[in-house]
């Protein structure tokens, strides 16, 4: 029963988290901003979560998942309302921020805890359903914020997904046995490690950067795909409607995700799903066609989809006991990293040389993270060999 209500958490926050994304770029064109003002406020999402990560992680496990859970919900509540209550550009960035921040709360405990409801028999079943509550979240909240900005505003669509955050919100607040508790020592037994010894391990080092390089190009797709179907014309609703095939394909691979790890190992599936990436992005400018447009996302999405449950797998088993929701943490830190720096420098290049070179450059990032992630788990495992 715990896993379907943080299945239901997860989509209901992460909803009204990724449409916010949707309505803040088309907002922030409609008052005039360029690419990389855009930039800039996407890279506000992930500016603190990159830099209080890590803490997000040791706080789960120290005080367990339910409290960090509600602030995160209420912070998403409260970001979500900020553009409505004071519209303009200024509080856009403002916005981001406070959304960005609040919500890695509430995605670090529910990866750092998801492994432990119900036993490590359940393990794989619960990472799992999380994952595809994130991805019906992704189907569904772009959906809601293009309709409704193309039948109510810009701003009220901001309202129409802080709704979203409300019955979360009263379930971690009426629920508070429906979670695992702290799984940190106590009593004196202070972890006295850095967060950064956790990279020590090299398969464990492997997974955070495959998972890395497959939340820079969902990133990516998810800030600039608005962008670009704004310049060809497309209403909110269809770039709402195009990104969410994206999301049925995240569903759909995360569905058979278990037969293919039975048929292939967890890291070279995600080795092939980087490159993967990079094809999808070389096609994107080739088309203009909303329905052609929206197979190269439903393409994209059958690569990024498998990101989130192999290494939040991976990581979860690597991690030392104890140290789970750090280790999700530090994943979740240099996730933002990419993040951060990737909004800017590709809305900077879109600016100054067009939409091609930036799909251009997506692609080649993803090539050599393949390339990278091939090689480093070659001599990984060659070394586990050796001894």
């Amino acid at each position: 029963m715990a896993i379907y209500l943080v299945v239901l958490m997860c989509v209901l926050n992460h909803a009204g988290f990724v449409g916010s994304r949707v309505v803040m770029s088309l907002y922030a064109l409609s008052l005039g901003a360029d690419q990389f003002s855009i930039g800039i406020i996407m890279s506000l999402y992930a500016l603190c979560p990159m830099l209080l990560a890590i803490h997000a992680g040791k706080l789960v496990d120290r005080v367990g998942p339910r409290l960090p859970m509600l602030a995160g919900t209420i912070g998403t509540f409260v970001g979500l309302l900020l553009p409505y209550l004071f519209p303009g550009l200024v509080t856009l960035y403002i916005a981001a921020f406070v959304l960005g921040t609040s919500f890695q709360f509430f995605f670090v405990a529910v990866h750092g805890t998801a492994g432990a409801i119900g036993g490590s028999e359940n393990r794989v079943r619960n990472y799992t359903a999380v994952s595809i509550g994130f991805s019906l979240a992704s189907f569904f909240g772009p959906m809601i914020a293009g309709f409704s900005i193309d039948y109510l505003g810009h701003l009220p669509a901001y309202l129409v997904l802080s709704g979203c955050t409300i019955v979360p919100a009263l379930v971690l607040w009426l629920g508070p046995d429906i979670l695992p508790k702290a799984t940190a020592k106590t009593d004196g037994e202070t972890r006295k490690n850095s967060a950064f010894d956790l990279l020590g391990v090299p398969k464990l080092r492997n997974a955070v950067v495959a998972s890395s390089l497959l939340s820079s190009a969902w990133d990516l797709y998810q800030f600039y795909f608005p962008i670009y179907g704004h310049s060809k014309g497309l209403s909110a609703s269809a770039i709402g409607m195009i990104i969410s095939t994206f999301a049925a394909a995240v569903f759909v691979i995360r569905i058979v995700l278990p037969r293919l790890v039975r048929r292939w190992r967890e890291f070279d599936i995600l080795i092939y799903t980087i490159a993967h990436a990079g094809v999808a992005f070389l096609l994107f400018p080739l088309f203009a066609n909303p329905y052609l447009l929206a197979a190269v996302s439903f393409l994209m999405g059958l690569g990024c989809g498998c990101a989130q449950p192999i290494s939040g797998t991976l990581i979860y088993s690597l991690a030392p006991r104890g140290r789970a929701a750090e280790g999700a943490g530090v994943r979740v830190m240099f996730n933002n990293v990419t993040h951060t720096a990737v909004p800017p420098l590709f809305g900077g290049i879109g600016t100054a040389l067009g939409f091609g070179p930036v799909f251009v450059s997506c692609a080649v990032l993803m090539f050599a993270g393949s390339y990278y992630s091939y090689r480093s788990d070659r001599k990984a495992t060659a070394e586990s060999a050796a001894v």
